[in-house]
Parts: structure tokens; sequence; C-alpha cells
């Protein structure tokens, strides 16, 4: 144990903004056996509880800490720990409007204990005059007739359910009872049922009384606080306070309840694994989508999307050439050049030398070629199968590249990056999406928005599906071989900043466009479709949800990108090439080598 400084003062404060900033008021964190922190009150305190729980034993006239009598040491006191600190907090305005109550556990007599409390706790007016503060009795206490006999600013913890007087029942703060008298549920996997029935009458019974409710021994995990969160258990019991605040705090942004559908299609399979020559080639990238950002979509979708529908599947390597865990520069680089490279290097190898990449070699094959994005036209992505840069942020280059490229068509957001040189455009810049399809230009290029592209959730529509069909026909009108990069770039922005929601509605987004790549194979059999991510982001995971009700709750490991591997899922003749486990340069060096296309 050791004391409070002030430095210590000031970073409470802090916390204790942020964390009441950010909790919902559903629930309210009971910090169980407080006194055992490491650092009592303040820890409690600062992670937004609402409760804390205080043992305590009358020794020699003094109100001693502890949870067990053989454990009473000199210094640790009721004042000390809890009376003095939170004076200290009321007087720097810490949060004074925080809802605060101190559950005091008398474990020795009760009268003679109870009333040494009410004794030190007239020692501090300030803290009685506080409306947000309670002090509730638990343990050993006086019968329920006898909690008028006690001055208004001490109440009751009552542990039953039988009916009391109404007189008794306003001196009443809550209703705890054993979590063990109705659940032997650990906090692993699910309650059962049954179980899950008995644990919500007597919540319900209780708050027929209008009073809030905890349970006391219940597991503590994070499967168990969102349980009794769902059930409505009002002070949710927990050793770890922090944890327990970040992770109910975050639920509203974690959990996604999905209102957007993709429209599952089953391919044909008839040109699947064909024999036959590979002339088109889509590939389509998820950027940051690795398989558990697909598997929440599908089962926010019910269950499928078209993407899942594939059978032939394989996995890639993401690492950059100068780090374990790529970004999105190195990352396209690799897909489109077949090279590994420095982060942040989009179309150079790892000392500075531009790298042919695969619109530039078949460009020279006369193939058309093209990118469309839901990123910045300059974005990392896109950008590395047009453009030769050391810094993916040398924006107003990468647009010069772009103009420089042999590209066919371009797709994607931030007009605004290429005001300056728009004039000089060697691309028909279309301003209607419905006329890309139809346009009888020879090269053409379509801006989505003047800044950034909207979400999903911001108010984007199904334009990406759109705009993939219609660049599709607009690229096979004259039925010349063609190869067509589609990136689907919010997935990866909205991992960045651990919003579930997000991810899932662009995830079944890009399966839209999906679809719109699968249906063009199935009647153009000569095209090949490859979907893949250039790296995964956020360590995320999804540990509960319901299908039925397309929720999905997430969870994750940073707001950055990881080094796992990403699936590749490919649908066409040859698609059979893309399954296995190798690096991502492969995917070029195989794209190549289903079309028959030597360097």
């Amino acid at each position: 144990m050791h004391y409070i400084t002030r430095l210590q003062i000031l970073v409470v404060l802090l916390n204790v903004i942020l964390a009441q900033a950010q909790m919902p008021s559903s629930y309210k964190i009971h910090s169980h056996n407080d006194y055992q922190q490491k650092v009592p009150f303040w820890n409690a305190f600062a992670n937004g509880a609402n409760s804390i729980e205080i043992d305590v034993f009358l020794v020699d006239n003094e109100l001693f800490v502890a949870h067990a009598e053989d454990e009473i040491q000199d210094h640790l006191t009721f004042k000390k720990l809890y009376l003095e600190p939170f004076e200290t907090a009321l007087s720097l305005n810490l949060d004074s409007q925080q809802n605060i109550q101190f559950l005091i556990d008398i474990k020795s007599d009760a009268k003679t204990t109870l009333a040494a409390v009410v004794e030190q706790l007239e020692q501090y007016p300030s803290i009685l005059e506080n409306p947000h503060v309670k002090f509730v009795i638990s343990g050993n206490r006086p019968a329920p007739e006898d909690y008028k006999k006690y001055p208004s600013f001490i109440y009751f913890d009552y542990q039953s359910l039988a009916p009391i007087s109404n007189e008794a029942w306003e001196k009443v703060a809550l209703i705890s009872l054993p979590y063990s008298d109705y659940s032997v549920w650990n906090g692993k996997g699910r309650m059962v049922s049954a179980e899950l029935n008995k644990v919500e009458a007597v919540v319900n019974k209780a708050h027929n009384y209008n009073k809030p409710f905890r349970f006391w021994g219940t597991p503590d995990s994070k499967s168990a606080w969102k349980a009794f969160y769902n059930i409505g258990v009002d002070f949710i019991n927990t050793d770890n306070p922090y944890d327990c605040e970040r992770y109910l705090s975050s639920i509203q942004h974690r959990e996604s309840l999905t209102t957007i559908f993709s429209e599952v299609y089953n391919p044909s399979f008839v040109s699947d694994e064909a024999s036959s020559k590979v002339e088109n080639v889509i590939l389509l990238i998820g950027d940051g989508n690795g398989l558990t950002q697909i598997s929440a979509a599908a089962l926010a979708n019910g269950g499928n999307l078209t993407l899942t529908k594939l059978k032939n599947i394989g996995l890639i390597r993401t690492q950059s050439a100068d780090d374990f865990t790529t970004d999105s520069a190195a990352a396209g680089t690799a897909l489109a050049t077949g090279s590994k490279t420095n982060n942040r290097f989009i179309g150079v190898d790892s000392v500075g030398k531009p790298l042919d990449n695969i619109t530039e070699v078949l460009y020279k094959h006369n193939y058309k070629t093209g990118v469309i994005t839901t990123d910045a036209v300059t974005g990392a992505t896109p950008s590395a199968f047009y453009a030769h840069r050391a810094d993916r942020d040398s924006t107003a280059q990468i647009a010069a590249d772009l103009w420089k490229s042999n590209l066919t068509l371009f797709v994607g957001g931030n007009k605004n990056h290429f005001n300056s040189i728009i004039k000089e455009s060697p691309f028909t810049v279309i301003k209607d999406q419905t006329k890309i399809e139809t346009s009888k230009a020879d090269r053409i290029g379509y801006f989505i928005a003047e800044n950034d592209v909207p979400s999903i959730l911001d108010g984007r529509q199904n334009d990406l599906a759109e705009l993939t069909k219609q660049s599709l026909g607009f690229l096979n009108k004259d039925n010349n071989p063609f190869f067509l990069m589609v990136e689907a770039a919010k997935i990866d922005s909205f991992g960045h900043t651990n919003n579930t929601g997000g991810i899932i509605t662009e995830g079944i987004d890009f399966d839209r466009a999906i679809t719109e790549a699968i249906k063009f194979a199935d009647t153009h059999k000569n095209t090949l479709v490859i979907i893949t991510a250039d790296h995964e982001t956020s360590g995320f995971g999804i540990p509960q949800g319901d299908i039925e009700k397309h929720q999905i709750e997430g969870d994750f490991l940073t707001h950055d990108h990881t080094g796992v591997m990403v699936p590749v899922f490919a649908y066409g003749p040859k698609s059979e090439v893309f399954s296995g486990v190798y690096e991502n340069t492969e995917i070029y060096t195989k794209i190549l080598e289903v079309l028959n296309v030597k360097l």
C-alpha cells in the first residue's frame, strides 16, 4: 500500500474526466473488496466506479480496513484509505458530480461498529453534504425494523427478497444476493437457459421493489460483465474496475446491429478451375480485411456472403521488407509489383528504385487497366498500381504520376488532390457515375467525392458495387482483355478506430462489389476474380453475437495493423493456382502466370 502523490492526483483527475465522458449510464461498477487494490479508492474512483466495497473491523475504538481480522495493519484505517482521500478529491473538484456509494461491510459487532462509522462520518461534513454520495451498510447490520433509528446519511444493503415495511424500504439503497444461489456458471461460454431464467427472475423481483440490484460472488470476466449488463444487474461486481469500465463503456462502440445487407449470389462454378484461357482479371482488395472481419460481415449478413460461397482459398503473408507489420503502401506495392519494399514506399523497391507494376506490364501486352477505390485516388493501395514514390504522403507527385500513367480508368475520392492539374488530365472526367459504362472516351476517370469518400455509416450508398459494374462494362466494351483493381478502403479506417459497425458495414458493402465481379465472371467465362487483403487491421475479434438479430460484438487488440496472414479467394479459370500459403508478392506472379504473360 502507498499514499497518493500530487502527480497521481492530477493523473486521477484526467482519468476521471475521460472515463466519465465515455461511460453510458445503464450500469454501475461495484469495486469488490476495493481495499485489496494496489491503490484503494483512487483506482475505483478514477475509473468511474459507482460503488466501493470496504470491509471494516472495530478494534480499540478504531475502524480498520481488512478482509480478515488477522490481516489488520495499523496504518490501514477507514479514515486514511477512504475518508481523507475522498475529502481531497472533493476539495479538488475531481468530478464532484460522480454518484458514488461506499458499501461498508461490517465484520465486527454490528451495533458498536456502526456507531463508530456514524461518529467518523460526522467528522466530514463536506462529504455528508454532497448529494452524490451514499454510505450503505452491509455485512453485520441491524434488523430492518431498526433501520429508521440511524441518521439520514446511513442506508442499508438488503440481502433478501422478503417484503419489509415501507419505512424500512426507504432506508434500503440496494438489494444484494449471493450469485451461487442461482447459477453455477463460471463466466466462460454462456449461461444455460434454465439458470439464465432464474437469474433474470431474481433481478426482476428486486426491480419490482424499485431498488437497484447486485450479485456478490460473481464470475469476473468480459463474458460475465456482458451477461449481467444484458440481464439488467445494476451494480456489476468486479475486482478489476479498470478493465470492467473499459469493456462496458465501449460496448456501444463495439457492438453492431447491422441494417444493410449483401444479397448472396450463388456462383455457377461452370468456369471455376477450368483450364481455359484467362483474359480478364479482377483483383478486389479489402483494406485491413482479415479473416475475422470477413467472418463478422458474413455472420451479420445472416451467416453467408457471396465471398464465402467460393471454393478456392489460400493465405498470404504480409510482412514488408523493413518491418514485421506492413503498411498499405508496402503491401499494395507487393501485390502490384511482386516485390517486397519498405513501409511508406509506393511502387519502388527498398532502395527507392522504380518497379514495374502489373498495370504497366499488362499495358505493354495491350490490356486495358483500371483502379477503383473508396479511398483517395492517391491513397496508398490504388497508387501502388500506377505511381512510383518513396513516400506515400507525396500526394502532389502521386497525382502527377496518375496523369502520366497508362491506366484506362480510375475511380476514387479526393478530387481536391487534382484541382491544380485537372486541366492537364489525359482522362475524360465523368461527372455522372451512371454514364461510365456507356462513355465513348478512350480513358475515363470519376471522382466519387471532392474530399474524403463518405463511409456507409456516413451515408454512402451502394456506390462501390455500382461503380464496379459500370467499370467492368466500360473496360469490356470492345472485348479487349483487361485488369481491374477494386479496393474497399474503409474496412481499414474503421479498424483503426475500433468501430465494429463500420468494419461490418464496409465488409458487407465490399461483398456487394464482389457479387458484381462474380456475376461478370459467370457471364464472361474468360474472367478470373481474386479477392484478398493488403493486411489485417486492429487484431479484430468477435466474442459474441446473434446471427438472427444480425448483431455482432467486436473486440480489438490494437488500433494499428497486425502481422497475421490474410485470406485469398479465387474464382474462375485456373483459380486453384491461388490456393495454398505464400507471400503476398506471389499474387502478382500468379496473375502473370495464369495470363501467360512473360516479363
